[in-house]
This record gives C-alpha cells, structure tokens and sequence, in this order.
C-alpha cells in the first residue's frame, strides 16, 4: 500500500492515479468528520470535494509537519468554517471545561455498547465539537494533539471535550 505522503508527491506531480486512490482512501472518513461538525449531507460532500480539489491544487507544500491526515482534515475544517462563515451561520458555544480528563482511552465506552442503534442515538445528541472530538480519537485514532490541530483548539480543549463527552455517552447508554 502506497503511504499518503507518497501519494502526496505523486498528486503534486500531476498523477490523477494517485489522486484517485488518495480521494478513494479519505472521502468517507472525511465525509463522517463534517457531519460530525455539523455539516448536512449536501454540504459536507461539497467540503469534501472542495478539500480534495485544495488537495490536488496545494499537494507540493504538504511539508510534513503533521500527518496527511492532520494536513487534509484541518484543510476540510477551514473549508467547513469559511463556508459558515460567508453564510453568518456560524455558532460557537463551548462549555469552559472544570477540569481535564487525562484518561486516553474511552473504545470501552463504545465496545460496551452493543446496540449500534442506541450509540448512533446517543451519539447525535453531543454538541458538535464533542462528537467531532469523539469521532477523531476513536475513528480516526488521532492523538489529541492532531485532533487540536485540525479543531483549532488547545490540547487540554480536546481532553475536556472528550472527558465531557464519555460522561454524557456514558449516561445516555446506561438508560434503558
């Protein structure tokens, strides 16, 4: 298998081959983080191909600094915001965090819940930076400081959110 920054070099150099593996590799993992910020359908299928075209347009200064996919959804985040931000939709709410969970491993949270249907429900009732949190660390396996990178946001930020999020996930599939 052929690694990101590998294709990144190739897409940089014109191979639409290599774009296409790497569009077919990130396209839905990146569709499911903008739904998870709050993106409808329609709207996070277009920030996927705007990314990807950004992707294809900018793939010579990846400078390696981040993993590719650190690089590529911070670029679909930005895109996301810009998107809001010419639209006045954009709403930032956060709960200052009382304190940080240091914990860094809630899958047990997610493997104890055996009805898909139940986490899917509890899962759709967190505020948008707690399930984009959620989602990066436990579907994207991204360290907290990549998640802060693509979200913006203070390493210590992204813990709380988290923390927050396995409590309210933790309440709402302890109902019954």
């Amino acid at each position: 298998m052929i690694e990101d920054a590998e294709l990144l070099g190739r897409i940089a150099a014109r191979d639409k081959a290599a774009m296409r593996v790497f569009f077919e590799r990130h396209e839905m993992p990146l569709f499911a983080f903008l739904r998870s910020r709050g993106a409808d359908s329609e709207t996070a299928d277009d920030v996927v191909q705007e990314a990807m075209l950004a992707v294809w347009n900018t793939a010579g200064h990846y400078q390696r600094a981040s993993t590719v996919k650190t690089w590529l959804f911070s670029i679909a985040r930005n895109k996301l915001i810009d998107r809001h931000r010419k639209s006045s939709r954009l709403q930032v709410v956060e709960d200052p965090p009382e304190r940080v969970d240091d914990a860094p491993n809630a899958e047990a949270l997610l493997i104890a819940a055996q009805d898909a249907d139940r986490v899917r429900a509890c899962l759709a009732k967190l505020k948008p930076g707690h399930l984009s949190a959620i989602r990066l660390a436990f579907y994207e396996d991204l360290t907290y400081a990549q998640i802060g990178a693509i979200e913006s946001a203070p390493e210590g930020t992204i813990k709380a959110r988290i923390h927050y999020a396995k409590k309210l996930l933790l309440r709402c599939l302890g109902r019954r």
